[in-house]
Formats: C-alpha cells, sequence, structure tokens
C-alpha cells in the first residue's frame, strides 16, 4: 500500500505535527494548573516543566521547518498549512520574547545567588 493519490494531500506531516501541538498544549494547561496549585514547588516538578520547555521549543522548530517546506500544501489542504503557518508565526513570537526576557533577566544579574541581595523580610 502506498501513499494516497488525492488531489487533497501534502506530503508534509503537517498533521501529525497538528496533532503534536495539541498534545503539548493539553500538558502545557495541566502545567500551569498543577504550579497554580503547587506552593512549594518540588524540584522534580521544576525539572520537568523545564524539559517541558525543551520540548515545546523543538515543536516549534520542527513546525516552523516543515511550515517553511510545505509550500504545496497551501494548495492542496489549506486550512491544514494556514494552522502551520500560524502556529509557526506564534512559536517564533514565544522564542523571541522568551529570548528578550532571559537576555533582561541575565542582564540585570537575576541568575546570581547573593544572599545579600535577599530583600525578603
Amino acid at each position: 500500500m502506498g501513499r494516497p493519490k488525492s488531489s487533497r494531500y501534502c506530503r508534509q506531516p503537517l498533521l501529525n505535527n497538528l496533532t503534536a501541538s495539541i498534545a503539548l498544549s493539553v500538558i502545557a494547561s495541566g502545567f500551569s494548573v498543577i504550579l497554580t496549585l503547587i506552593d512549594p514547588v518540588p524540584q522534580s516538578l521544576v525539572a520537568s516543566y523545564y524539559v517541558f520547555g525543551l520540548l515545546s521549543f523543538g515543536q516549534g522548530l520542527c513546525t516552523s521547518i516543515l511550515t517553511l517546506t510545505a509550500k504545496a500544501c497551501a494548495k492542496t489542504t489549506p486550512e491544514l498549512y494556514y494552522m502551520s503557518l500560524t502556529l509557526t508565526v506564534g512559536s517564533i513570537l514565544s522564542t523571541g520574547f522568551f529570548m528578550v526576557r532571559g537576555g533582561l533577566w541575565l542582564t540585570n544579574g537575576r541568575c546570581v545567588t547573593d544572599p545579600s541581595r535577599n530583600n525578603e523580610q
């Protein structure tokens, strides 16, 4: 059994990518609920959150690459292509936001843990 011969067929796996994106969105919702409810957050949860962030970045990178190489899908499956294009723009904006925020965090010296800078009473 080979690939389908249809006029509405896209050679790029945009549908699989969209499914993975939806799954990551559900996981992100779960993280937001869990991190809201737990006050002293365990280190294992923090570590899994960072791993999830790396997975989300990788997913955004894959979405960008697949969308940029799927120009023909705009004619065959336009809904899927434009949804993938929207996710690409969102991931680029999100990556840019967190790069700027991380850069500001590093320039303000927030990464240095100096006990004398502790302002808590």
